[in-house]
C-alpha cells in the first residue's frame, strides 16, 4: 500500500513540476513546494469579480473526462478496481496540466481548483475499501463543481 501511495505522490509531484516549467509562474512553484512537504494549502476559488473564469478548451475536456470515467464507473467493491479508476484520473490529470495555456488569475484560480484534488487520489489509491469510496465521493462532488468557476 505504501509503495503504491508513495509512487502516486511522486507521480503527482513530477507533474506540478512539470507544469512549474511549463507556466513559469510564482504559484505552481509554491504549489509544489506544499505538496512536496505535504503541507495544507488553503487557497479557495473565487470567481472574476461574479464572473465564470474562462478556461481552455483542453482543460474543460480532461475535466469532462474525469467526470465521465466517475459516472460510468461500475466496480465500486474492488479496491484494485478504485486504484485503476485512480491511475486514469492521474492521467486525465496530468494532460490538464500539459495542455496548461491559460494566464494570470484565471490560471491561478485553475490551479486553486485543480490543488485538493491531489489528495483525493491519494485516497483512491488506498488498500481501504472505505477510503477509496470516500475519496471517489469527494472527488465526484468536487469535479462537478467546475461549472460553477469556469466556462
Amino acid at each position: 500500500m505504501y509503495k503504491r501511495l508513495k509512487i502516486g505522490v511522486l507521480f503527482l509531484v513530477l507533474m506540478l513540476a512539470i507544469s512549474t516549467h511549463s507556466c513559469k509562474r510564482d504559484q505552481e512553484k509554491k504549489v509544489l513546494q506544499n505538496v512536496e512537504s505535504h503541507e495544507p494549502t488553503e487557497e479557495l476559488v473565487v470567481l472574476d469579480n461574479g464572473n465564470l473564469w474562462k478556461a481552455n478548451i483542453e482543460t474543460t475536456i480532461g475535466i469532462n473526462t474525469m467526470i465521465n470515467r466517475l459516472d460510468s464507473f461500475s466496480e465500486k467493491e474492488a479496491v484494485s478496481s478504485y486504484n485503476s479508476l485512480k491511475d486514469s484520473l492521474e492521467l486525465d490529470f496530468s494532460i490538464i496540466f500539459q495542455k496548461c495555456t491559460m494566464k494570470g488569475e484565471a490560471h491561478n484560480q485553475l490551479h486553486n481548483y485543480l490543488k485538493p484534488m491531489i489528495v483525493l487520489f491519494e485516497g483512491m489509491g488506498s488498500d481501504d475499501l472505505i477510503t477509496c469510496e470516500r475519496s471517489f465521493d469527494e472527488l465526484t462532488q468536487h469535479l462537478k463543481l467546475y461549472e460553477n468557476y469556469f466556462e
